[in-house]
């Protein structure tokens, strides 16, 4: 019988628990605690304002998720908001945004 060495890879791969955005759970659960740590240490540790902005579905809520993704990546020049490109992916950026739009987890 032939094998083939991507399989093994491959299984385990697909065994790992991955929701519809490409984020495994394990990472989505990184991710809200990042939130909650760095980005509430200036905008709240409720994510409604201190010495960043809000960043509440309401307050977003007119916000572009492209510009969002910009700023989280890239930081804002003349702002204390940092980049965090060297922390983060696009994807897991573009995971940030969808939830802060639409009210992030309690």
């Amino acid at each position: 019988m032939k094998t083939h060495p991507w399989l093994t890879p491959l299984f385990f791969c697909c065994a790992l628990p991955v929701q519809a955005d490409g984020l495994s759970v394990a990472r989505q659960q990184e991710l809200t605690h990042f939130v909650r740590q760095e980005c509430g240490f200036c905008h709240g540790l409720k994510l409604t304002g201190g010495l960043g902005s809000s960043l509440t579905a309401e307050a977003l809520k007119d916000k572009p998720a492209e510009t969002l993704i910009a700023a989280i990546l890239h930081g804002i020049p003349g702002t204390a908001m940092p980049g965090w490109a060297p922390h983060l992916s696009e994807a897991d950026t573009s995971w940030i945004v969808a939830e802060l739009l639409e009210g992030f987890p309690e």
